[in-house]
């Protein structure tokens, strides 16, 4: 499977839709009378979870991927784990920049009304809120970092030429010998 990096132009877009969603809905809020600002405690917190638990699984595929395979320690990380933890990477920090631009919004479209307790109350929670989706976005572009696969050793790499050298192995391309070797060794 071959994933690409998530472009910077997604994040901004998800931030610009977020922002439009979450002055749209405090206009709406406004206008209609229905208090729909704001944000519990709750929701700042699971944020915050959720971005520690992306952190920690995307530093375990890291370190996974970049030890010498005979030196891993036995862990539960495989390529699936491997796989969603990218995907939730990605998806985290998406989810981020659509939730900041959300309590931006609304943030902005109260900032007029703050000497109210409940306009205060609702830009303070937002504000928490938009730190913590903002944490989380920032989670998602290091996560999808740190899930990338190290640059692959190839037959050109010059630690593959040496490791050929010591076990006496003549790359083809500089083959001179006019026998040839069948599968088993012997020549023909």
């Amino acid at each position: 499977m071959k994933a690409k990096r998530t472009p910077w132009w997604q994040y901004a877009i998800a931030l610009a839709i977020g922002l439009l969603a979450g002055t749209g809905l405090a206009v709406y809020g406004e206008s209609s009378g229905l208090s729909l600002i704001g944000t519990p405690w709750l929701v700042a917190g699971l944020l915050a979870l959720l971005g520690v638990a992306v952190l920690v699984l995307s530093l375990q595929v890291h370190q996974y991927a970049n030890t010498d395979p005979k030196k891993r320690p036995h862990s539960f990380v495989n390529p699936t784990v491997a796989v969603y933890t990218l995907v939730l990477a990605k998806a985290l920090g998406l989810a981020g920049a659509a939730l900041t631009g959300w309590y931006v919004g609304q943030i902005l479209m109260s900032l007029s009304h703050m000497e109210a307790a409940y306009y205060h109350d609702a830009i303070v929670q937002c504000a928490i809120a938009a730190v913590v989706s903002l944490a989380d976005m920032i989670i998602g572009i290091i996560g999808e970092w740190l899930c990338q696969l190290p640059p692959s050793e190839g037959a050109e790499h010059p630690k593959m030429k040496q490791k050929a050298k010591r076990r006496g192995v003549v790359p083809a391309a500089n083959a001179t010998s006019t026998t040839q070797t069948n599968m088993t060794g012997r020549d023909e």
